[in-house]
């Protein structure tokens, strides 16, 4: 197997257009995480992005595919899906990807709000032979999810995923980890946008969190995300407490 240093990044870095935007004060441009966008760089392994809802992660992660060839309802970039395409916002047409020396030979972009979308284009052009012929249909939200990972993504390979967690049980989101560690160590690169504390504690990855000040580099033990989680498992009652005013 070739090393993971003559591949890898597939995608080094995005850059925003600045000059090219008419007016920084309409959507998405007046996101602060966008605002505060120069250059972006991507681990050659993971790249997690992490916020709140409204943080601009999504936003991110779709005009990031979208530059990258994939259309807005995700898939491979053979896949043309329109349906949603007048929701896409502009954000990727002032990016300036960054590539590696190589292409990588697999790619796909995952997205939770429009996988059944994908999920019937593939029924309908007959492309469930790397799903060993079963539609993703008969299969639950997750185990579609899963049969994407396990089945269909090759290795050498790009992937954007959209909150891929989003289906997935903690449970499969552990199994969904080491899939993602299997296709790493298949000299794949991974860009997830996430809310997962099990996801993001995957150690060959940097986080970077979105927030009102913009972006940064965060460690896993200071993302919200873990430390939520960790106070409430650690005290649930004194939590539901206040929460509830119980």
């Amino acid at each position: 197997m070739r090393g993971a240093a003559e591949t890898k990044p597939y995608l080094r870095s995005i850059s925003l257009l600045r000059d090219e935007i008419a007016d920084d004060d309409r959507y998405p441009f007046n996101i602060p995480a966008v605002r505060a966008l120069g250059k972006l760089a991507f681990h050659p392994d993971v790249t997690f992005l992490v916020g709140e809802n409204g943080s601009g992660k999504s936003t991110l992660i779709e005009a990031i595919a979208l530059a990258m060839g994939f259309g807005p309802e995700g898939g491979t970039r053979n896949m043309t899906l329109l349906k949603t395409a007048e929701t896409v916002s502009p954000l990727w047409e002032h990016l300036q990807p960054v590539r590696g020396i190589r292409k990588p030979r697999d790619a796909f972009f995952l997205r939770a709000e429009s996988f059944y979308n994908v999920a019937t284009y593939t029924d309908e052009t007959g492309s469930t032979a790397a799903y060993d012929y079963r539609s993703l249909h008969a299969r639950s939200h997750g185990e579609s999810f899963l049969a994407v990972l396990n089945q269909k993504l090759r290795g050498d390979g790009l992937y954007i995923f959209d909150e891929p967690e989003a289906a997935l049980s903690p449970t499969r989101q552990m199994s969904a980890l080491a899939s993602i560690h299997d296709l790493v160590i298949n000299n794949s690169q991974f860009i997830i946008a996430t809310h997962s504390p099990i996801l993001m504690a995957y150690p060959r990855s940097t986080i970077i969190r979105l927030d009102e000040h913009g972006f940064r580099e965060v460690r896993y033990e200071d993302t919200e995300q873990y430390a939520v989680t960790r106070r409430f498992l650690n005290d649930h009652r004194a939590m539901l407490a206040a929460l509830l005013r119980l």
